[in-house]
């Protein structure tokens, strides 16, 4: 494999800032990049309400985002509500809203290159596949501090060259990518299909996407 699954008995890294992010020493992480366009602010509005309705009829009447409001649920309902909230998202970018600015194979390259640029050095990138308006892919880094300091690296490098092909100025990528720990091999080769799979889910023509498959 790319890496490790993650171990719940070994050292782990956990930082909460807009969601919480999980980091490990060598364990395989999937990580979903969104461009600043790519979800309406009315569909988040939307969900943001569904949330909370959500968490009112599991118990939880304040429910504000807080690491502190998700650890009142319990281990069923907490899978149930992320399984439920992830699959909205992953759904909506599959809609190719937004400009969809990674459709042009001139902005791929530079995502994609970006991506591979410190691959065997700096950490172990696995499969991935460019969307028109979001990335997904698997990749491994050698301490868990890596992951924060490599995505904002991947980030602020692709949307500088991006926008200044497009002449333009500003945020790019939506802050603080998705990230999850594979923790079995199932789940590893459930993601690495998902990814496959994708443009064909999205309908997407050769040439309006690129995908790259790991071979260990």
């Amino acid at each position: 494999m790319l890496g490790e699954l993650f171990d719940a008995d070994d050292e782990l890294l956990i930082e909460d800032r807009l969601r919480p992010h999980w980091g490990q020493s060598g364990a395989i992480v999937f990580i979903t990049m969104r461009t600043n366009d790519s979800i309406p602010k009315e569909v988040i509005t939307t969900w943001e309400l569904e949330k909370c309705d959500w968490m009112r009829r599991n118990g939880i009447v304040n429910f504000n985002h807080s690491t502190d409001a998700i650890k009142q649920l319990t281990e069923a309902d907490l899978a149930k509500f992320r399984k439920k909230f992830n699959r909205q998202r992953e759904t909506t970018l599959d809609q190719c809203l937004g400009k969809c600015v990674l459709r042009s194979p001139e902005m791929v390259k530079i995502v994609a290159e970006s991506l591979m640029y410190f691959d065997g050095q700096r950490y172990r990138m696995g499969d991935f596949v460019v969307m028109p308006n979001h990335i997904h892919f698997l990749v491994c880094f050698g301490d868990p501090e890596s992951m924060k300091k490599q995505c904002a690296s991947w980030m602020h490098y692709t949307a500088v060259q991006i926008n200044r092909l497009l002449g333009k100025k500003g945020k790019f990528w939506q802050q603080e990518p998705f990230d999850h720990l594979v923790r079995s091999l199932k789940q590893y080769e459930y993601l690495r299909e998902y990814i496959r799979s994708n443009p064909e889910k999205a309908r997407l023509k050769a040439g309006e996407f690129y995908y790259r498959r790991h071979e260990s």
